[in-house]
């Protein structure tokens, strides 16, 4: 089920308002969030256009957190961070989606949460396409 009018589901426009399409994963859509702060921060969205994690069967959550862990794993090996935050709100797109933030002991954030748009760094196409080439890399 897709709802158009949510970037994740559409992949268009909404979408590029904050991010880029990075691929398609079995269970999600992985999205690199344009505001870099956090170098390597991108969501994780599932593919259909659900609202809550109780609207997801059993076996859909499992295939959902399988396909966060493996772009976890992505961004540990393609970044280093010390930590990786996860966060999963929703309230204004009403899309199932998790942001897994870097974070790095010099960051400005480090030791709370951190801020859903600081609009701190974004990046050139060029630098994106490098930070997209290494997340696939890694996947």
């Amino acid at each position: 089920m897709k709802d158009n009018n949510c970037g994740y589901c559409m992949k268009n426009e909404l979408l590029d308002s904050f991010g880029i399409y990075i691929c398609d994963l079995p269970s999600s859509v992985l999205v690199l969030f344009k505001e870099q702060s956090h170098p390597g921060r991108v969501i994780v969205a599932y593919k259909d256009h659900k609202s809550e994690i109780v609207d997801l069967t059993v076996d859909e959550m499992n295939a959902f957190y399988a396909d966060v862990r493996r772009v976890a794993l992505a961004l540990h090996k393609a970044f280093h961070p010390d930590k990786v935050n996860y966060g999963s709100y929703g309230d204004t797109s009403g899309h199932c989606h998790v942001h897994l933030v870097p974070k790095y002991k010099d960051d400005f954030e480090w030791g709370g949460v951190f801020q859903m748009n600081p609009d701190k760094k974004y990046l050139s196409e060029d630098e994106y396409n490098e930070m997209i080439a290494k997340i696939k890399a890694n996947l």
